[in-house]
């Protein structure tokens, strides 16, 4: 458990007189694992206390922008990472390394343990898409960053070792990161380094179709940002046919609403029937995916569509 000060709300906690009763019969029973977390699972291959082979926690081939500011406290070892020549806002955060999932906590907070005494953190996300005790790979998709906690969207990532033995990473254990075999020690002038994933590079690539299933035929447009607009630039290029196709990836535009349903996001495509004079590959909203609900943009097999 991380002290306030890290962004943790701490758990009320029984008396320690029961606590260490508890833990010396449960110590005896060969049970006993603190604060109730999930054991740890460390890498394959890895040492006991080998520092993992810390990724950056997002999809290879992206390009982030790592940042800190005075008052991050420790400046130089907490990272904001904001995506450079993409979306920040809904992108898809993965595990940094291997382990398990052990500690949920806002703002919008992960904690992943990968054994031999280290940990890492992630914050900020609207989404999550772990359960707590779950093991994840590196490249397991963690959550969906979002603006928990703050104005502007963008992770913060820590590494943390358990110096003090207790199975807990905690906000003075915090370290230097070092992601993909650089370590990084900030400071708030700057220089802020750009880097580009190398996380789970050698698995299942990103696809270059993404297949989705729409409930009606849906207009195609040129830009994203046509909702109400009747000027030629906003002309309807055509229209994608009800059923299953494939999208190329989305771009967040103006929200189309329809009641209690909105989605703000759009996909690119190559559209079914093309008015004469317009283009054959346009965007269409979201809003027609059949699947995943408001301001939702998966493919069938649940996998976020991968920002234009």
């Amino acid at each position: 458990m991380r002290t306030p000060r890290g962004g943790r709300t701490p758990m009320a906690s029984p008396p320690r007189p029961f606590v260490l009763a508890v833990a010396a019969l449960l110590a005896l029973l060969g049970l006993w694992t603190t604060t109730g977390a999930a054991p740890a699972v460390a890498a394959p291959g890895q040492a006991a206390g080998a520092r993992p082979d810390f990724r950056l926690p997002f999809a290879c081939g992206e390009t982030w922008q790592l940042q800190t500011y005075a008052g991050h406290a420790p400046d130089d070892k907490k990272l904001d990472l904001y995506r450079v020549g993409g979306q920040t806002l809904g992108a898809s955060v993965v595990a940094s390394a291997a382990g398990t999932v052990t500690e949920f906590f806002e703002p919008g907070g992960v904690e992943i343990n990968h054994g031999g005494g280290w940990f890492s953190v992630y914050l900020h996300m609207d989404r999550i898409d772990v359960r707590l005790g779950q093991q994840v790979a590196s490249g397991t998709p963690v959550g969906r960053l979002g603006l928990v906690g703050t104005t502007s969207a963008h992770l913060h990532y820590e590494q943390l070792y358990d110096s003090n033995g207790d199975n807990d990473g905690e906000t003075d254990e915090m370290v230097h990161p070092v992601i993909q075999g650089t370590e990084y020690r900030l400071t708030p002038a700057g220089p802020f380094p750009r880097v580009t994933s190398t996380n789970a590079c050698g698995g299942t690539p990103s696809p270059d179709r993404f297949w989705v299933d729409t409930f009606a035929d849906a207009p195609g447009y040129a830009a994203v940002d046509c909702v109400g607009d009747t000027s030629p630039r906003c002309a309807v290029q055509g229209k994608l046919l009800k059923g299953t196709n494939y999208v190329l990836c989305k771009k967040k535009g103006d929200e189309v609403r329809v009641g209690s349903s909105y989605n703000h996001w759009w996909l690119l495509t190559d559209l079914d029937e093309v008015t004469p004079g317009g283009s054959g590959r346009a965007y269409v909203s979201a809003y027609y995916l059949q699947r995943w609900g408001n301001n939702e943009a998966k493919d069938n097999d649940g996998r976020d569509i991968k920002l234009c």
